[in-house]
């Protein structure tokens, strides 16, 4: 599945100042990452995969793009301060492992991770180095009302979070997808996929450093004939501050829906709710981006597409620059990604 959404061009450096390459296409989502951060002001540089046809499909929409013959070649650059990768999941901390002992920031597509022992190691590798290990959590950060959620609670137009609730149901394309989606070893399972989207966003919206698993359950209700996939997952968690969250996530999306899934993200707050309907909303409109806010001041229904933008990704350029953390903080990135693994490792089978 290709993920790119497009917002308004808003560079924080001049052309050619922060140059960056591409490697690893196995995603689709490598499409967003590298429009954010053109979008941002950034130069691709450099494209490479093993796989000439995906690096064909890549220059159509990045043309003026060159191809390298090997990622060496794209280390060796030192005009390069960052690595943008959308790798098999499993194989993603190794690339990531490598761009970083050569010297550069790496940002990847989610999950950052398959096991608890790469991200040990990856740890190691950025305290070693002292770069970049960023991830691409693109149901927060490449989504204008969750994007503007955050604006609200940072606010205080709901007081403090105690609970956020998370649906993430994506349609599955079978037969479109790869071999290594249906091989749990190399996706990581439901949970650890793209359970860390609702993960991150829960420490986020919620303030938490960290948090517990309480519960956690998967399954494969519908796809016998994918024996390794697990179809449907959901998680319930405690937060450190006291916060709690509930999440589903599936690949169960009805062919009849007008988009991949209707995510929505409801977050309860001491004095207001908000909900947020991300891609669509349901039976009423095609547009997405759909914040409903709900607080001493009345009922508020905001439509914010081509109207907030996505700051994440000129803010990420600045923090490779400066050695800085405004975009997100590294200790952000591997508390997501460790309670992902620790929910996918905890799970109940439900169903085989």
């Amino acid at each position: 599945m290709t993920y790119a959404p497009k917002g308004k061009p808003n560079p924080v450096v001049k052309e050619g100042e922060f140059q960056i390459a591409v490697a690893a296409l196995d995603h689709g989502h490598i499409y967003g990452m590298c429009n954010g951060l053109e979008e941002a002001g950034a130069t691709i540089k450099w494209v490479y995969d093993s796989d000439s046809k995906k690096v064909d499909e890549f220059l159509e929409k990045f043309p003026s793009v060159l191809v390298a013959e090997n990622l060496q070649e794209i280390l060796d650059d030192k005009a390069i301060k960052l690595v943008a990768g959308a790798a098999i999941p499993s194989e993603r901390s190794k690339l990531g492992n490598k761009v970083m002992r050569a010297g550069k920031d790496y940002f990847t597509d989610k999950t950052p991770f398959t096991t608890l022992a790469q991200l040990e190691e990856t740890k190691h590798v950025v305290e070693q180095t002292g770069q970049k290990y960023m991830v691409y959590f693109s149901e927060r950060l490449h989504v204008e009302s969750a994007v503007f959620a955050g604006d609200l609670i940072n606010d205080g137009a709901i007081g403090r979070v105690i609970q956020v609730t998370g649906f993430g149901p994506h349609r599955l394309n079978a037969s479109s997808r790869p071999r290594w989606f249906f091989n749990k070893d190399q996706y990581g399972g439901i949970l650890c996929d793209i359970g860390s989207h609702q993960i991150e966003q829960f420490l986020y919206y919620a303030g938490c450093e960290d948090a517990k698993i309480l519960h956690s359950k998967v399954g494969n209700y519908n796809n016998s004939n994918y024996p390794e996939l697990e179809d449907y997952g959901d998680a319930t968690l405690l937060g450190d501050n006291g916060a709690t969250q509930i999440f589903k996530v599936d690949w169960f999306t009805p062919d009849g829906l007008s988009t991949w899934g209707d995510g929505r993200t409801f977050i309860t707050g001491t004095e207001g709710t908000i909900e947020i309907r991300k891609y669509v909303d349901v039976a009423r409109a095609e547009t997405g981006d759909h914040l409903f806010l709900v607080n001493i001041d009345g009922e508020k229904h905001f439509e914010l597409s081509g109207k907030v933008g996505f700051p994440f990704f000129g803010e990420l350029i600045k923090d490779c620059i400066d050695r800085t953390e405004n975009a997100m903080t590294q200790a952000h990135v591997f508390k997501a990604a460790e309670l992902c693994l620790q929910a996918q490792e905890q799970a109940i089978v439900v169903s085989k």
